[in-house]
């Protein structure tokens, strides 16, 4: 986006809602890449059952408790954002567990 300063601000509110509403659309059509997002999943329970083993329930309260508050604060934008059903537990769930991409 550009930015022109002797255009007026209603000219520039417009442009840049176009312009928000054009991502927007285009966020919503594309298909999610799940595949890093299901590993950091298999990867979080598999820590979470190392913790569960060992016998340490402090631990593995505040490690699931911290997924559990990413993930409803992931749903909770997706929502806002305007996004609904199961495309929104798709996009707050690749906002919790995408990192697995990363290996």
């Amino acid at each position: 986006m550009t930015f022109d300063e002797n255009e007026p601000q209603s000219v520039r509110e417009e442009r840049w809602a176009a312009e928000r509403a054009r991502r927007r659309a285009a966020r919503r059509a594309a298909r999610l890449d799940l595949r890093g997002a299901h590993l950091g999943a298999a990867i979080t329970a598999f820590a979470l059952a190392l913790l569960g083993w060992f016998g340490e329930p402090i631990a593995l309260a505040v490690v699931s408790g911290g997924f559990l508050l990413w993930f409803s604060a992931a749903l909770t934008w997706t929502y806002v954002d305007g996004d609904h059903g199961r495309h929104a537990l798709q996009r707050a769930y690749l906002i919790t567990f995408g990192w697995g991409d990363w290996f």
